[in-house]
């Protein structure tokens, strides 16, 4: 519906119009060429299907969040990386409308002396959501994080730390203590990251069920995330559902680890690790790994290394794209090659091993390999 605009008594200029709802809104100005500037911007936004109530934007970013979040289909965890990002920010209290792009870049700033780049990164996202989902309420009619320059982060292979073999070998030599029985048992938790490429939580939800010991595989089904003072099972991350083929020297190793460690004969659905009473997970892990890897002499390797030990042992086989993504559970070929991309070899590395092998070939003995002749 088109405005209108009728001089007042007082001399002042009001222009009026009716919202998206019907109701009429105004505004008073000196110059009737101001009012009808306002008008002609506020009747394109409502033709266009973009138009903000301008009351709307009074609602802190605080308030609108405590109303956006519990809409959302998050994990405990993800809420509560929210909630930390949304109570680091400076601005929590200010209206929606009145937070500026120089808002968010002064709190990226102050947060980049105290996160690391990726965490930074992730809080940076749950932030801007805010945002978008405001102007996609129409409570806002831009998103100011729009623009907002992040801290270089890290090149991944820079980053990523992959223990070597001897490491490796150290640590599954000083997983199990005979000093302290509460980590007895760890070692082939170590062992299935390390050498079946499991994440912390899918490694602590594996039940014995999950183990098929004749066709020696292994079924990632479930994970394991602490719910305040106890644990609940999810699907793995996102969705990574699968079958991890396993060498014989780990199948034999969880069976022994059965054998000692569990009842006899237990049922499909026993906890693989356990502590007490329940499964072995978060903080109870945490300990241990500190334990071991201090033991190890290595106070370094995180426990996710292990699984990109696992993935640069595979790509070093041989093993393609699709099959590193599958053993890792990755929800797409691009997310692993995005991560493990530099542990492949290059164009170059073939084409210098293809003219090794010529060469060599070339200068064998009569009655050796094949000739370049022969090609």
């Amino acid at each position: 519906m088109a405005g209108s605009i009728a001089k007042r008594p007082n001399g002042r200029w009001r222009a009026r119009y009716r919202d998206d709802t019907g109701r009429e809104r105004s505004r008073h100005f000196t110059r009737k060429v101001d009012a009808a500037a306002w008008l002609d911007e506020v009747t394109s936004t409502l033709h266009a299907g973009t138009y903000v109530n301008p009351r709307a934007g009074r609602v802190t970013f605080q308030q609108f969040y405590d109303g956006w979040a519990p809409r959302q289909l998050w994990l405990p965890s993800t809420r509560t990386n929210a909630d930390l990002a949304i109570g680091s920010v400076e601005f929590g209290d200010l209206p929606m409308k009145a937070i500026r792009r120089s808002h968010i870049d002064t709190w990226v700033k102050s947060m980049s002396a105290k996160w690391a780049s990726t965490t930074l990164k992730t809080r940076f996202v749950i932030v801007r959501s805010v945002f978008r989902a405001a102007v996609a309420d129409r409570v806002i009619a831009e998103d100011p994080t729009i623009g907002v320059a992040l801290p270089r982060r890290r090149k991944i292979e820079a980053a990523m730390r992959i223990p070597t073999v001897e490491q490796v070998g150290r640590l599954l030599a000083h997983a199990d203590s005979n000093r302290v029985s509460t980590r007895h048992g760890f070692r082939a938790y170590v062992a299935l990251c390390a050498f079946a490429g499991l994440r912390k939580g899918e490694a602590a939800g594996v039940q014995v069920g999950d183990i098929d010991f004749a066709l020696r595989r292994l079924t990632v089904s479930r994970q394991l995330q602490r719910d305040g003072s106890t644990f609940v099972a999810r699907l793995p991350k996102y969705g990574s559902e699968r079958v991890v083929h396993l060498p014989d020297e780990l199948v034999e190793m969880l069976r022994l680890h059965v054998e000692r460690f569990l009842p006899e004969e237990p049922p499909s659905d026993a906890w693989l690790f356990t502590v007490r009473d329940g499964p072995m997970y978060d903080n109870d892990i945490d300990w241990r790994w500190r334990a071991t890897r201090t033991s190890a002499g290595l106070p370094h390797v995180r426990m996710h290394d292990l699984r990109h030990f696992y993935a640069s042992g595979l790509i070093a086989a041989g093993c393609d794209v699709v099959t590193v993504q599958r053993a890792l559970g990755h929800s797409s070929a691009t997310t692993t090659l995005n991560t493990y991309s530099h542990l492949w070899p290059t164009a170059e590395d073939r084409t210098r091993a293809a003219a090794a092998d010529l060469m060599r070939d070339a200068q064998a003995p009569p009655g050796g390999p094949r000739s370049v002749g022969a090609l």
